[in-house]
């Protein structure tokens, strides 16, 4: 089970037809999920139907209605700087835009094979072919990643379509393995063994003296040390070169993880 606005839901037959993974929803089982929610489900009318079947009560009127390892005014002002943007209109997308990004990528990748195919692959051709392959292959990336977020299109059909082009066609990797380790990246953003972004193997990377001493400590006590390793790494002395490190080798480790 988990709670949505104060409400309990079973979700334990459902998650395994959740269109984002049960994996999602299991990091947020016997907890408050209702931020989440929201920042996942954009048509809000269409989930309701499948969450009114799935309701089982509500919490009682003393009973928190957040995570607990959460501050409450730090939610509340959240929750308000979100409804204040959702208002402004500053989440709507502007299509103009994504299509001009779209466009300049295709002229980048085309660029890169027509200046090899014309000029050869001596030295200078390949480095500059590289450069322009390098670039689209990167804006790609951050392009898959707007649409892995529904955040181009209303429709997320549309979204997940040109994503599939996008990272399937022109960059060579799966769209689901990608949108399955990054709606668990947003759900629990820099959790240890929840967030996939932290876990790189042990025996080929490091991360870095700060992390690696609040991951031992973490098996000692898993529910209060989950949610505070990013906090450790800020303010220790160490946060910057730690904090480094571990970014670089991300790239590498999740290249790796994505044929394997």
């Amino acid at each position: 089970w988990l709670v949505i606005d104060r409400k309990v839901y079973d979700v334990s037959k459902f998650s395994k037809r959740h269109p984002g993974g049960s994996r999602v929803i299991s990091h947020y089982a016997g907890q408050d999920a209702t931020d989440a929610f929201v920042a996942f489900h954009n048509d809000k009318s269409l989930v309701q139907k499948y969450l009114k079947s799935l309701l089982i009560g509500e919490l009682a009127p003393d009973q928190p209605s957040f995570e607990s390892n959460k501050k409450k005014s730090l939610l509340e002002d959240f929750r308000e700087l979100r409804c204040t943007v959702e208002k402004m209109g500053l989440l709507r997308p502007d299509f103009f835009f994504f299509f001009l990004i779209f466009l300049h990528l295709l002229v980048l990748d085309a660029a890169a094979w027509l200046v090899v195919w014309y000029f050869g692959t001596s030295l200078v051709p390949f480095l500059a072919g590289m450069v322009f392959f390098t670039t689209a292959q990167i804006q790609m990336g951050w392009f898959q990643h707007d649409l892995g977020h529904c955040s181009v299109f209303r429709r997320p059909r549309w979204n997940h379509l040109l994503q599939t082009v996008v990272i399937n066609m022109l960059k060579g990797l799966p769209a689901s393995w990608w949108n399955h380790l990054h709606n668990q990246h947003h759900a629990k953003p820099n959790c240890f063994r929840k967030d996939p972004d932290l876990n790189m193997h042990p025996l080929l990377f490091s991360l870095g003296k700060t992390l690696s001493v609040q991951v031992w400590k973490s098996r000692f006590n898993d529910r209060k040390l989950e949610c505070e390793i990013d906090i450790y790494i800020i303010y220790n002395d160490n946060s910057l070169e730690s904090r480094r490190r571990s970014s670089c080798l991300t790239i590498t480790s999740i290249s790796i993880s994505s044929v394997s």
